[in-house]
């Protein structure tokens, strides 16, 4: 009986799968962090220009949410809402993409356009520890153990390793830091919704509605507010087509994932980020490797590594 039971399962429920699945998701996502700050560079906008920032995020999200709309469309997948309440299906879907692309990543555009690459990227692990504390809070699948509290415990600690040192290895600043935390508790907070967009829609379509209503509320008032991108050359259209693909594909692979499984098993894959990001910010952009991302970086890890140990 237990065999069989395996064999029905989804290829995105299955052990083996889901790892490399969320591995190849969490992967592409530590390289947006140097892929962002080189596009910046290369497009010349500069840490005063909002609306140019804004511009850049909504184009790439706008685009990768139309791309999975039309791989939708052409596989024939069911567009229309599972529950008869259109109004609020229509506002959910709303929140939805606010929380998981507008505020999300008009944070993490602001919020690396004034801090380092590897820094924000282990402050971003934030968001894996909190996805686990607050799935823990609101579902039953997921419950608090002693191994999960340790964990978060040790990898907030790790968090907080980044202010370690002079100012000349970085400190807290609100439009850096600031900005990078409320990026990853609107991650957090839009894990959690996922399951229930999964039960409103398809998701790979609400993947898709999401980054292109996302993409488009960042777009719109960037031009209201005269951004811009000021030089267009072939390595920045490069880079872009890099950051569309990294957002069309991870967005895809982690909400049907999470559609389909614990919440913190899924999301734990994501300590993957800050070591990726950290690693290939310093290789890409010059950047200095301080000796407190190691001991951030450590701890982060070891705070995953405590949560997933024990299990099956």
């Amino acid at each position: 009986m237990e065999k069989k039971e395996t064999n029905t399962l989804s290829i995105f429920q299955r052990p083996v799968w889901v790892s490399l699945f969320a591995l190849t998701a969490a992967i592409s996502w530590g390289w947006a962090y140097p892929l962002i700050k080189m596009g910046m560079e290369e497009y010349q906008i500069t840490a005063d220009m909002t609306g140019s920032k804004m511009l850049f995020a909504g184009i790439r999200f706008f685009i990768s949410g139309i791309i999975i709309l039309a791989i939708a469309r052409s596989s024939h997948r069911e567009f229309g809402f599972k529950k008869k309440a259109v109004q609020e299906n229509v506002w959910f879907l709303l929140l939805y993409a606010l929380l998981n692309t507008t505020l999300h990543y008009a944070f993490f555009y602001f919020g690396l356009s004034h801090n380092a690459g590897a820094r924000s990227a282990i402050l971003n692990s934030m968001s894996v520890f909190t996805v686990v504390i607050l799935a823990c809070i609101f579902f039953k699948s997921d419950r608090m153990t002693w191994r999960k509290a340790l964990g978060c415990i040790i990898g907030f600690l790790g968090i907080l390793a980044l202010n370690l040192g002079g100012k000349e290895s970085g400190s807290f600043t609100f439009l850096g830091d600031g900005m990078i935390i409320l990026n990853a508790l609107c991650g957090a907070s839009a894990s959690l919704l996922t399951r229930g967009l999964s039960k409103r829609v398809d998701v790979f379509v609400g993947t898709g509605y999401s980054l292109s209503i996302g993409g488009a509320l960042l777009v719109i008032p960037a031009l209201l507010m005269g951004g811009y991108l000021p030089v267009i050359s072939l390595w920045g259209i490069t880079i872009l087509l890099l950051l569309i693909a990294i957002s069309t594909i991870s967005f895809a692979l982690y909400n049907k994932l999470l559609s389909c499984n614990p919440v913190g098993k899924v999301a734990i894959y994501n300590s993957l980020i800050p070591v990726v990001g950290a690693i290939t910010s310093c290789l890409c952009l010059g950047e200095t490797f301080y000796w407190k991302y190691l001991i951030a970086g450590a701890l982060a890890t070891a705070g995953i590594y405590i949560i997933n140990k024990g299990k099956k």
